[in-house]
């Protein structure tokens, strides 16, 4: 028996019950892979299941704000995906009339949506031969044909597409790609795989010579670069409500389009008094006599992200009642209320909710 006999007779006993599986909605297979990246399946399918209760179709999608699909997408990271989904949405809605294009080339074409996206939803939407060859399905092949050289080498990475390729049911494409992706989620694990377990054992090359656990390997690691955020929470009572000052980062930078408190960014973590005074609403304070820093900050967060260590420092100002200036530019005067619609950084939240407790309890 082939390797792709034994892998999908292996897949149809033992397959995960994943709810985009239901179906072959071109939509719902897009959706849940930009969600899954980056992300685990355990914390995924929550958001699957609010994106699709929000937005049940892409016309759906495509008619809402972006700070309403980033409010639903909070807590995800890496948000340029939930902007991309967004764009994608209004495109296909716009150029191919709310219809996924069948063409993996097309695929290509849309924001957001990579070899592997485009391979996923041309397979299991449309039954045609491209292979989705992500960290899992690496690993297999990696393991399976006793590739020793760094996965993420430019011709290693073409040996194994071409490998995933030529293994490939041509009758059942999305089937094959979706039983490589389980096999190497739950048998051809990172670290320890189960090899008593897998279909293929008996020809895999890494498991005769004992190399299991060491590879695939990889060239290179992942350099973190720190930084140091100063964030304002500026508040006001007016009107009988608590509000406070936010603003939009529109940088290209994390968080695009998210919104956050007035930020200064510092080499270190120092802030120096030249920098309140060039920022345009601390300045204004500053003109007005009223204290920018007063006793610190009142709150310190590391916040860790793939390729970045934030340490986040939070200052909080009670202005005087009625006092909220209008400033141009992306800043804004919001309520607690306004500000839960709101697409945010976890960040961000997990402070306000600090903060929120500590009014509601006075």
């Amino acid at each position: 028996m082939s390797f792709t006999s034994r892998l999908l007779k292996w897949y149809s006993e033992n397959k995960r019950d994943l709810p985009w599986r239901e179906s072959a909605d071109p939509y719902k297979i897009w959706l849940s892979e930009i969600i899954l990246q980056q992300t685990r399946i355990v914390q995924g399918l929550g958001y699957y299941h609010r994106f699709l209760d929000k937005y049940p179709d892409i016309q759906a999608l495509a008619n809402a704000s972006e700070d309403d699909v980033l409010s639903v997408w909070q807590g995800l990271g890496y948000y340029s995906r939930a902007r991309n989904l967004h764009h994608t949405a209004k495109e296909i809605v716009k150029q191919y009339n709310g219809k996924f294009p069948e063409d993996y080339k097309d695929l290509l074409k849309l924001k957001g949506i990579g070899p592997y996206t485009a391979a996923a939803i041309a397979s299991i939407a449309f039954n045609l031969p491209h292979a989705t060859v992500d960290g899992n399905v690496t690993r297999v092949l990696a393991r399976y044909f006793g590739i020793t050289d760094p996965v993420n080498e430019t011709h290693i990475k073409n040996q194994i597409n071409s490998a995933a390729n030529e293994l490939m049911d041509l009758q059942r494409p999305g089937m094959f790609n979706q039983a490589m992706m389980d096999l190497g989620a739950t048998i051809c694990k990172p670290g320890k795989p189960l090899c008593n377990f897998c279909p293929v054992n008996k020809d895999c090359i890494a498991r005769i010579s004992g190399i299991e656990e060491s590879i695939p390997v990889k060239t290179s690691k992942i350099v973190q670069r720190e930084r140091f955020f100063h964030f304002f929470l500026l508040h006001t009572q007016a009107n009988h409500e608590r509000m406070f000052l936010i603003e939009k980062r529109e940088q290209n930078d994390i968080w695009k389009n998210l919104h956050q408190l007035p930020l200064i960014e510092t080499p270190d973590n120092d802030l120096a008094e030249n920098l309140l005074i060039q920022h345009p609403v601390l300045s204004l304070l500053i003109r007005d006599n009223i204290p920018v820093t007063p006793g610190g900050y009142v709150r310190h967060f590391e916040h860790i992200l793939t390729h970045q260590r934030l340490q986040a420092f939070f200052y909080n100002i009670h202005l005087p009642s009625e006092y909220y200036p209008n400033f141009d530019g992306t800043y804004k005067w919001v309520t607690f209320d306004e500000f839960s619609k709101l697409g945010k950084p976890v960040l961000i939240s997990k402070y306000m909710e600090v903060f929120r407790d500590f009014f509601e309890n006075q």
